[in-house]
């Protein structure tokens, strides 16, 4: 069980060890995910992040570990979501280098992503990987441990993306007069309202036509109305993770607003048109936490001739 003392030192909220919980919950999810037989998504290295960190050893990497399986709001609809949401990225992404072009693959707050090891690649494409430096130690520690391989090259870049990461970006190779993939999954809303703005606006001045944009973002104008959600209890009873005390409570700004301000196309879904269009997944339901996530992805167009 994890100890409420544990504060917010970081983008992603708890810590044990330098690693966010709210990474090793999302670990633990794809866990799930992998091992049911109709999953969305593959993560063969999830359940080792789980297993190696002390905080979440305990936890389940199987619906069958969960005594009442499906029916658990944590590991049950929750841990769901997250490996529709890996699906729906891993698709954009894929989608992205093998038909758009890019070669270059930006994911903000990497967290335990294991994308550039699982993922088939194109020749050439290069996984920027930005987080905190305790969490990246702790990935290619696991990873080491398996004798895991990135598929494409692998790039980590330690780096608060509260402060200034341009710098370690570009000077780690990333070209910004070429196309690029950008990812932040999870991550906008747990940052103030002036860091997302900053960020976003970053990615448009560094993203050359051709670039591609997905991320996550939180709708409602009362977070505190959900309080009483069961993916909120639950999670907070379960695991001492209190979600709403992780996110920040500014007004959001209207990112997808925004970058179609700036010339971007933009497509915004919610997660339960992924599950009508995929055939499992999450569906609406009552005093739903899940009722004001958003999942918008943009594109930036060539230039003319181009």
């Amino acid at each position: 069980m994890a100890d409420t003392a544990h504060r917010n030192t970081g983008v992603g909220g708890l810590e044990e060890g330098g690693v966010g919980l709210t990474a090793l919950l999302v670990a633990a999810a794809r866990a799930i995910e992998t091992h049911r037989p109709d999953s969305l998504a593959q993560d063969p290295f999830a359940e080792h992040f789980v297993l190696a960190a002390p905080a979440s050893a305990g936890w389940p990497v199987r619906i069958q570990q969960v005594p009442d399986g499906n029916a658990n709001p944590l590991w049950g609809r929750f841990a769901r979501y997250f490996g529709l949401r890996t699906r729906v990225l891993d698709d954009f992404v894929l989608e992205s280098v093998h038909t758009g072009g890019a070669r270059q693959v930006v994911l903000f707050g990497a967290g335990l992503d294991s994308r550039a090891y699982r993922l088939d690649w194109p020749p050439g494409c290069v996984i920027f990987e930005i987080d905190r430096e305790g969490v990246l130690a702790f990935k290619h520690r696991v990873l080491g441990s398996r004798s895991a391989g990135p598929k494409a090259a692998r790039v980590a870049i330690p780096a608060d993306l509260r402060a200034d990461w341009t710098g370690a970006l570009t000077d780690a190779g990333f070209d910004p007069a070429a196309p690029s993939v950008w990812l932040a999954e999870g991550l906008l809303f747990y940052l103030p309202a002036a860091a997302e703005t900053r960020l976003i606006g970053t990615v448009d001045r560094l993203s050359a036509g051709g670039s591609a944009l997905a991320f996550e973002v939180k709708l409602e104008k009362d977070l505190l109305e959900y309080r009483d959600s069961p993916l909120y209890t639950s999670t907070k009873q379960q695991l001492g993770i209190d979600l709403l005390d992780l996110f920040d409570g500014e007004p959001r700004p209207d990112s997808a607003g925004d970058l179609a301000d700036k010339g971007w196309s933009t497509s915004v879904h919610t997660p339960f048109d992924f599950t009508r269009r995929l055939g499992r997944g999450p569906l609406p339901e009552r005093n739903d936490a899940l009722a004001g996530n958003r999942w918008v992805f943009a594109n930036k167009p060539r230039r003319p001739g181009r």
